[in-house]
């Protein structure tokens, strides 16, 4: 069940296992995908994190494995991409829990006439799963989230939607933030630790959801109704405290 939640996170501490979601998280939303910027000091705080939990840190995001590795370097942190579809473990080996959206091409082409329509909304294709961002078009939000609903209803079983900020994706069900994490702590050296995650979004519901089930710190960013235990104001908030990890504090 989703409540307003407003108690302040503990302190953390470097003995737990620490997942991170990436935009709205730990850098500013951007207005498109591609417009965000990554600082010297967010790169630092995550290598100074990764030291001080001994390895015990994954991002966990929307974004692509490549496309996180093209924002935050090509250091082998533990990353799960597209909400949990793709996952590269502490050895470096990738797994993917699905071939890709085989209606992707039908998906598309029902999409572009509605993309020449309206250019303010933007496609994103990324590989296994198909994005609109109506962040250009706000007044668009219940046209689109309408109109991707009816194709992943048309286009075969085992496809959903899932709901961010000012986006409406299409994906293979099943799979999500929270098997994600689930499958980290099944792992060295996320396992036996108290999980932490921390969000801003609807698709880190799951996330949330999951690290409760385990007794875990669930932080959510910003405004909104969660199911998360604890929340942190904003972006600036959220390195303020991983900082009080990374800096040895505990």
């Amino acid at each position: 069940m989703k409540k307003r939640q407003d108690k302040t996170p503990p302190a953390p501490d470097a003995s737990w296992a620490y997942f991170l979601d990436v935009d709205g998280t730990l850098i500013e939303i951007a207005e498109t995908p591609d417009g965000v910027l990554v600082d010297v000091q967010l790169l630092e705080l995550i290598e100074q994190l990764y030291r001080a939990s001994g390895g015990a840190v994954a991002l966990v995001s929307g974004r692509s494995i490549a496309n996180l590795e093209g924002l935050l370097g090509a250091r082998r942190l533990p990353m799960a991409g597209l909400h949990g579809l793709e996952r590269r473990d502490v050895f470096g080996q990738l797994r993917t829990h699905a071939a890709g959206l085989d209606t992707k091409g039908a998906i598309k082409a029902a999409l572009a006439p509605v993309l020449e329509r309206y250019p303010g909304l933007l496609l994103e294709d990324k590989g296994l799963t198909l994005a609109l961002h109506y962040r250009l078009a706000p007044t668009l939000a219940a046209y689109v989230h309408r109109l991707m609903g009816r194709l992943a209803s048309a286009n075969g079983e085992g496809l959903e939607l899932q709901r961010g900020k000012r986006v409406v994706e299409i994906k293979p069900a099943g799979i999500d933030k929270g098997t994600a994490i689930d499958e980290y702590l099944a792992e060295p050296p996320f396992c036996q630790r108290r999980p932490v995650f921390i969000g801003d979004d609807l698709n880190d519901e799951h996330g949330f959801a999951a690290v409760n089930r385990r007794n875990g710190i669930s932080i959510k960013v910003g405004k909104g109704a969660s199911c998360a235990r604890f929340r942190l104001s904003d972006v600036t908030a959220v390195r303020r405290w991983l900082g009080d990890t990374s800096n040895g504090t505990q």
